[in-house]
This record gives structure tokens, sequence and C-alpha cells, in this order.
């Protein structure tokens, strides 16, 4: 049997290998959008529709971030998000959370060019008899918030205990969809610079090594916000999770877009005659992290559907706020000149797209109806108590990893000390060893290895960077320094 032949999501390979150029000069525009997935490219498509001569700042390749590794699924019932927000924010907040998310499904179905746009129905199911309560719940809040929810048998090879069904949702190509935005956008004044990472953003000025565009305003969409202001580090956890697409011998993928709401978490969808299972969501930096986490999945594809192969696996990481809402608006609540776009829970297909709709509404003068719900600087006092949590989890990795001398965290790692600090040595399958300082080039916390995916993590806020220090995930914009072996 087959195991992994592509450590890559299988999206990725629709990606052209000719892209947008890098800033190589001083430019103005009216806004500059710093991000190119899919919160990035549609505020700034919304925005170009708008009138506004508008620039967006790619530290890669437009959609190949976390918007070209998720499992495509664009839906307005995600898990258990109504009935945690019901029990935490009332009613209310979930019909604002409910009707915004119909709208970035919408606003999907509306944009998409050549994405593989299908609906389909979108489920939360217990996979397990504990999980059955649980779901129940997420029907009658889903309900209270607006949703046409019903609870029908979903067409799986397992048994399931109970569901909450939404109907026409919809499935895409996520990294056809991001490029078919930027295809709309570019032109008539408004430009995608590529391979542009932002080291700073004062006022209206973002500077890059390439040189500085000045902008009347700035959209922070890098997902997890790269700016030391406004105290997004504080009230913001990282998560990161995994995938696999499976080809089948017999049989056909589910047609369900669907997700259990216990632990292990399971969720499915497919691409053509690929099964895709995602889960085994951990915190970024957690230690022991391996390999086991791809394996896990794909022994879970060959229990229940005639594998013959997996063909892809991949991963991405999400932001969560402390209060389970997104953050949308302003980034200082003095300033309107920057804005911002995070915590979207795993869910930034709709989240990432309805947050668009909002910045570009704020950004030009208009109203909007949920803006005020999403505001980034409210304040959810029956979540404090999960704000200490997150932050007392900070301190804890910032000040414990300092203190210990050794850790064996892979067969082919070792940690040794670096004057004050330490640094991480990694040996290829080739025999070459690699040597970086852990010292995330964020706010200092010491990283830990991810075996999983052959990086270094940092467990306060979530940086990754590569065996040769280069940034893979924000918020951190600087390489590590490379060290000696």
């Amino acid at each position: 049997m087959t195991t992994t032949t592509a450590a890559q999501s299988l999206w990725l390979k629709a990606l052209p290998a000719d892209g947008y150029p890098p800033l190589q000069a001083d430019e103005t525009f009216d806004v500059a959008v710093i991000g190119g997935g899919i919160t990035g490219m549609t505020t700034a498509l919304l925005l170009k529709q708008a009138g506004l001569r508008v620039a967006v700042l790619e530290a890669g390749r437009v959609g190949a971030g976390v918007s070209g590794n998720n499992t495509a699924k664009v839906t307005a019932l995600q898990s258990t998000m109504y009935s945690t927000i019901v029990d935490k924010h009332g009613e209310f907040a979930a019909r604002d959370y409910a009707a915004a998310s119909l709208a970035g499904v919408e606003k999907v179905a509306e944009l998409a060019v050549d994405c593989d746009l299908q609906r389909r129905p979108a489920y939360t199911y217990a996979l397990a008899p504990g999980e059955v309560e649980a779901v129940e719940q997420e029907a009658q809040a889903a309900a209270k918030a607006g949703l046409a929810v019903t609870s029908e048998s979903m067409d799986v090879p397992f048994p399931v205990h109970a569901t909450v069904k939404l109907a026409d949702q919809v499935l895409i190509h996520p990294l056809k969809y991001v490029l078919g935005l930027a295809k709309q956008f570019v032109g008539d004044g408004c430009q995608i610079f590529e391979n542009t990472r932002v080291s700073q953003v004062e006022g209206g000025r973002v500077r890059t090594p390439g040189g500085t565009v000045e902008a009347e305003k700035v959209v922070v969409a890098t997902h997890y916000p790269i700016l030391d202001r406004g105290l997004y580090f504080a009230r913001l956890e990282p998560m990161r999770s995994y995938c696999i697409a499976a080809k089948l011998r017999s049989g056909t993928p589910p047609e369900a877009l669907a997700i259990n709401p216990g632990m292990p978490t399971r969720s499915l969808s497919s691409s053509g005659d690929l099964l895709i299972v995602a889960g085994e969501s951990h915190p970024v930096g957690q230690p022991g992290v391996s390999p086991r986490r791809y394996e896990e999945l794909a022994n879970f594809a060959r229990e229940y559907w005639d594998v013959e192969e997996i063909t892809h696996r991949w991963s991405a990481q999400d932001p969560s706020s402390y209060d389970k809402l997104p953050m949308i608006g302003r980034y200082n609540r003095l300033s309107d000149r920057v804005y911002v776009a995070t915590g979207f829970m795993k869910w930034g297909l709709a989240t990432g797209t309805f947050a668009g709709m909002i910045l570009a509404d704020l950004m030009t003068g208009k109203g909007n109806p949920w803006a005020e719900r999403f505001d980034p600087h409210r304040l959810t006092l029956n979540y404090v108590p999960e704000l200490v949590r997150m932050n007392a989890k900070v301190a804890v990795d910032l000040v414990g990893d300092h203190l210990v001398t050794t850790d064996k965290p892979a067969a082919d790692v070792r940690i040794e000390r670096d004057g004050l600090g330490k640094k991480g040595i990694y040996r290829d399958p080739d025999g070459s060893e690699h040597a970086v300082s852990l010292r995330c080039t964020h706010l200092g916390c010491l990283l830990r290895f991810n075996a999983a995916e052959t990086s270094w993590d940092c467990p306060c806020h979530g940086s990754r960077f590569d065996v040769d220090g280069n940034v893979l995930e924000g918020p951190a914009t600087k390489p590590l320094p490379q060290r000696d072996v």
C-alpha cells in the first residue's frame, strides 16, 4: 500500500510558475493591502470596484498560504460555533455571525471564476455517542441564529449518531478561486507585488526590502497580525491542523462537507475522486509533534474506505480569538488608517470573505450591519478567564523554555547552548546539518521542532521557520540567524 507521495496541498499544483513581480521601487496608492490570501484579495477587489487604486503586498505567492492549504469548505455551518456563540454572547450575536457567514458563502459564489465550484450540504455530526448532546445543542443554536438547518442522515460508511445539516453550501478549488480574484483585481491602477515581505508599517507608509508604498489606508490581512500594537498577540491563540487526500480503489468520497465536534476531530470533504480527511489539531509549538498526525488521519480513511493510496498531505494554522469571534476593523481604536482581520477559528473561506466585505465598507464610509459585532476592540468580560489562561501559557512558554537546558525533540535534531540562548541543529536525509538560533525573531520565545513538517515553531505566537531559518508563517517578518554547527 502506497503512503503519502506529496508533502503539500493538492490545491498548490494549480499554482502557476510565473507570478506577479516583487516591489522594486517606491509607489503610491490609495490603499495598501498586506497579504494575498482570500481576505486580502477579497478586500482589494471590493475596494477596486469602489474606484480606489490598491496595492496588494504578498510575502510569498498569492493564495499559496493558508488559503491554499485548507479543506475547501465554504460554509456557514461550522462545527459548534453557534452553540458556543449563543452560550457566551447571546442569540443576537449568533444571528449576526450567521448572517455574515451566509453572506460570505454567497459572495464566494458571486465572485467565483473557474474554481470548480459546487453546491454541497454541510453537516456537523456525532462520530461517537458522547458527541450527540453537542450536535443537538448546535442544531438548536443554529436554528435560533436563523439558519435553515435540518436533521438528516449522512451518506458515510461508518455509524453516525446525530447530525445537523445546512444545504446549499459551497465547495471550491481554493487556490483557483483566489487566483481568479487576483485576475479580476489587477489593472486600472491596481497591482499585486509577490515575494514582497512587509517589514514595517508607519501610519500609511509600508516598508519592504524592495521599496516603500505610501497609502492613505492600510489593511493587515496576514491571517495573524504582523504589527506589535493593539494587543492582538494577547488575544489570539494559533492552532495547527493536518489534512490528507486519499485516492479510493472503489467507492466514492462523501458529498457532505462534514465535521464532528469532539476529539479526535475528523473533518470530511472531497476533490473530484479524492477523499479529504482533516483533524489532529494542536496549539502551534506543542512539544512532541510527529508524522503520526498524518498517520492517524490515514488510518481513519483506511478503516472506512477502500483506500488505494494517500496522494497528498498538508497542514495549516489559524488563530482563534479569546472570545471565539473574529476581529475585523480598525487596527487601533484611535486611528482610521490601518485595518485588520483575524481570528477566523479555522473557517477562513467564509469568514475571510465577509471580513473583506466589512473592511471595504468601513474604508469607503458605508454602513455595515456586522462591523460593530466584530470590532477588534470589544471586551467580552465572561471570556476574561480564557484570556488569562492563554497569556499564562505564553508566559510559561517564554520563561520555562529558557530554563530547560536539554531537549531531544526528534532523532535527527539536537539542541545546544548558544551563548545565553540556544541553537537547533537539524540533520537532513543527505547528512547535511542546518543550524539556526532558536530565539524567535518576533518577541524572543524559544522555538520547538515540529517533526511532522520539519520546521521550527513558536509556542508563544505561532511564527514558523524552516530549518535554514526562513520565515514560513508570521507574525515574525525576519529570518532566524544561522549558526555554525
